[in-house]
């Protein structure tokens, strides 16, 4: 029953309620005034389930797909509404599901009871008694009623519903048009281009053809490419002979990657390890320009493999968006959060939440108000996509659910930087978002010495003199480390991660002593907002693919949603560990400066690579 519960609540949320489904909450103010009910307390005396069942006897017919503009006042108590089957009998709806499930199994038990007797008995099996009718008309009745209730409402729901499904769960065979590179008419309405490269170059510099309709026009995202990158050297002046423009699938980043493009920037791709972490060898690829970090990273990898390797745990996993909304008052705007904040109703906001995505799972809701303004933090799990989006789509749900109740909530941005996205942030220090994860291995003396090139204390006494004094004086906001940002970002650009989030999914503080006495050195990274995932963005491009293939987490956890994801995380952590390991080692012996004069310089003469007009 407890599940048949469930089913019935998250279906009844799929439907707008015509009115407030909460009010306000009643504590008092400091100076005895008592605040609007809120929620009422006839709802408030109700058990979360028997609040589902009042809030669907409120209901609307209209799906949630209705095109009503978020925000908008509901319909007028007056409007129309569709008979539902929970409206057969003047019971409240938990009744009148028992009482038609009881039905059901009752008729058919002395139904097939009846017909076993006849079936014994030789009688005919067509022939009725005046106790079988009632028993044939209940058991029709209440066959009709369940699936009314249970059958066509739940199809309804899944076909209206799966619009709200990510899109990298999408299968087609076209990728999307992309709202930047397409017209507002549908692609196969808009007017194709005629005439040849040359003319429409000559359009596009003369400002008669959009450069971003391009695509939409030719239909050929690689001649569309190719006509904006004539314009735009003709435009400035300049060429742009270095950059490639041949042997790269455009279309593979329609409404999806980049728009406007004019080819793709190469970056060379280093492989450090195996890196032993967990039991299991990884080898992990790293894109960088940088001289030295591959290198310093595989070093670590190998001081790490001879320690018996290292032990990685997720501490957490939520992504985070924080919408900021704006009342007349600082009251009203605190009415508000302490609704969001009160258990009682967290199952009802996870329902409206979790329609964004079969993945969504909301955790919690943190808020903070400044003055009548108030910054509300959803965190929410996201399977193995990084998730921005999808929690965004929730959070959606939530502020149009609200709007409801709150007709006065002004929402003045999805995003109030309380998230915190690609900003240096105290609250993803100490809250986490993403995945925060712990990564530590106890490094042998005699591998410190002879891979490392240095000694215990000299690495302990300079973590505590650089990593955890030398960033207090600076200021530091979760930068306790060598260069955690070096190692997030060369594996961000080699797995198609977001690069710009290694601002947070940096945040790191590297922790070292003396164990085992004195003669082994324990090593620790805290990063308490690493922000992965496996599906959508750019980890679908064929090079980003091929690395996230190599470390074995390419695409969703079919077993484990949200598993590679995860796994990657550990992965990042592992590698961000070896590259501390083996740079603070490097300084510690004084070979900083050496090493990167061998591997970070070129006697090449650059200027005869460079073509003539640069």
């Amino acid at each position: 029953m407890t599940e048949v519960r469930r089913i019935i609540t998250r279906r009844v949320l799929s439907y707008k309620t015509s009115r407030p489904l909460t009010s306000r909450l009643s504590p008092t103010f400091s100076n005895g005034r008592e605040r609007e009910s809120y929620p009422p307390q006839s709802l408030l005396s109700l058990q979360p389930v028997d609040l589902r069942m009042e809030f669907r006897r409120r209901a609307l017919s209209k799906p949630h797909r209705s095109l009503t503009p978020a925000g908008a006042f509901p319909a007028k108590s007056g409007s129309s509404t569709r008979v539902q089957a929970s409206d057969a009998l003047p019971l409240p709806i938990r009744h009148t599901n028992k009482l038609f499930s009881v039905l059901f199994m009752a008729s058919m038990y002395y139904l097939m009871c009846r017909w076993r007797e006849k079936i014994r008995t030789g009688a005919p099996l067509h022939t009725l008694t005046l106790s079988d009718i009632p028993a044939i008309v209940g058991f029709i009745a209440s066959l009709v009623y369940l699936i009314s209730f249970f059958g066509i409402a739940y199809v309804q729901s899944f076909v209206s519903s799966h619009y709200d499904e990510d899109d990298f769960l999408l299968s087609s065979d076209q990728p999307a048009p992309c709202p930047l590179t397409c017209s507002k008419k549908s692609p196969l309405a808009a007017e194709s281009l005629f005439g040849d490269d040359e003319e429409i170059v000559s359009a596009v510099v003369a400002g008669k053809i959009p450069s971003y309709v391009l695509e939409a026009k030719l239909g050929d995202c690689r001649r569309a490419a190719g006509i904006r990158r004539e314009a735009i050297s003709r435009l400035t002046g300049r060429g742009m002979e270095g950059l490639p423009l041949d042997g790269f699938d455009y279309s593979s980043i329609l409404g999806q990657c980049c728009e406007m493009p004019v080819g793709y920037v190469q970056l060379p791709v280093g492989i450090a390890g195996p890196l032993l972490l967990n039991g299991k060898e990884y080898f992990v690829p790293m894109a960088t320009t940088e001289g030295c970090l591959v290198a310093s990273t595989n070093r670590g990898c190998k001081a790490i493999a001879l320690s018996d390797g290292a032990v990685c745990v997720i501490l957490k996993d939520g992504m985070t968006r924080a919408p900021v909304v704006r009342f007349a008052t600082a009251k009203r705007a605190a009415e508000l959060k302490f609704f969001l904040e009160d258990p009682r109703n967290f199952e009802t906001l996870e329902i409206v939440f979790n329609r964004s995505s079969r993945f969504a799972k909301l955790q919690g809701i943190k808020c903070s108000l400044a003055g009548k303004n108030l910054y509300m933090r959803f965190s929410c799990l996201t399977g193995d996509a990084m998730g921005m989006n999808m929690v965004s789509k929730g959070v959606q749900n939530v502020l149009d659910w609200l709007q409801n109740d709150f007709p006065d909530m002004d929402v003045i941005s999805i995003s109030g930087n309380f998230c915190s996205d690609k900003k240096p942030a105290a609250v993803n220090w100490i809250e986490g978002r993403g995945k925060s994860v712990v990564c530590e291995a106890i490094i042998k003396e005699e591998t410190v010495r002879k891979v490392l090139k240095t000694t215990v204390p000299a690495l302990v006494e300079l973590n505590t003199l650089k990593n955890l004094a030398g960033s207090a004086v600076a200021g530091a906001l979760g930068g306790f480390n060598a260069h955690a940002s070096n190692i997030v970002t060369a594996i961000y650009i080699a797995t198609g991660q977001d690069p710009a989030q290694n601002v947070e999914s940096s945040h790191c503080i590297t922790m070292m002593e003396a164990v085992n006495d004195n003669n082994d050195l324990h090593i620790s990274v805290t990063m308490p907002s690493i922000e992965v995932g496996t599906v959508g963005g750019g980890t679908q491009l064929a090079s980003q693919s091929a690395c996230l293939n190599l470390l074995g987490v390419k695409g969703a956890n079919s077993d484990s949603p949200g598993a590679n994801s995860r796994l990657l995380a550990t992965i990042v952590a592992g590698s961000v560990l070896a590259g501390e390991l083996s740079l603070m080692s490097a300084l510690a012996a004084g070979q900083l400066v050496k090493s990167h004069m061998k591997y970070n310089r070129s006697s090449k003469d650059i200027s005869k690579a460079l073509p003539p007009d640069s």
